[in-house]
């Protein structure tokens, strides 16, 4: 059994880790912890907070003792409004407060990226357009080039938890574009885990969700690959080792 420890903010939507758990079909066990949050708003002062050390590392006690081999702190735009470098020192931070391998939601999607080998990316974000352009940047400090984003404008993560398939593919679609060889959905509020298939089907490309790669980010960090072709081309890349 490998034991996967996810901080996320709140009362987050946390419904696709199960899922995602249930799609391993593997001796896989992901454990959920919220961490405190002053509210739900995609600010970026707020989204600051939510992301600080102090509120993130006063919850990994509970992971280690659930045996967790690796911590990922299950927020995107909380990792990504820090900048790269203040990302670095957040990710530094839990690893040496959690006493394990540590990543966040926004290294995850640049991770993935490079397993899947592709460069040029669009965004299709739920995030107001300030929020969308912090990402679009932390995505090129990473040597990506962004040829498009979408920002939809959602105020918080209730908002965006309440969307359903039809929202979705529609944000999607407004922002693939022929240039880009894979399509990025960063917020971990959306639920997705049901859907890759199908996105990637009708884009005809590679889909990357905050979900997914957050999930793929902790089996990374522990040296495990898993082939699960529901959870998209992710999942599917060379070497597999399935037990």
């Amino acid at each position: 059994m490998t034991a996967l420890g996810f901080l996320c903010p709140g009362d987050h939507p946390k419904d696709d880790y199960p899922r995602i758990e249930q799609l391993l079909a593997s001796d896989i066990r992901v454990d959920v912890i919220g961490t405190a949050t002053d509210e739900d708003a995609r600010r970026v002062e707020v989204l600051r907070r939510t992301g600080s050390v102090d509120r993130l590392t006063a919850d990994v006690e509970a992971l280690r003792l659930a045996g967790a081999e690796a911590v990922v702190w299950a927020s995107t735009s909380g990792s990504f409004v820090h900048g790269w470098e203040g990302a670095h020192e957040q990710v530094r931070s839990l690893a040496l407060a959690a006493g394990m391998p540590a990543s966040a939601t926004s290294f995850a999607f640049v991770h993935a990226a490079q397993e899947i080998g592709v460069r040029r990316v669009a965004v299709a974000a739920t995030y107001p357009d300030d929020v969308a352009g912090l990402f679009a940047q932390f995505l090129r400090s990473a040597g990506l080039e962004v040829v498009s984003v979408r920002a939809a404008g959602v105020g918080s993560a209730a908002e965006a938890g309440a969307w359903d398939a039809p929202e979705l593919f529609a944000l999607a679609e407004q922002a693939d574009t022929g240039e880009a060889e894979a399509l990025l959905v960063p917020d971990t509020a959306l639920h997705t885990a049901a859907h890759l298939p199908a996105l990637e089907e009708a884009l005809g490309k590679p889909v990357l969700t905050a979900g997914q790669v957050t999930v793929w980010e902790a089996l990374r960090l522990t040296d495990r690959r898993v082939n699960a072709p529901a959870l998209g081309a992710l999942f599917t890349r060379e070497p597999i080792v399935q037990v």
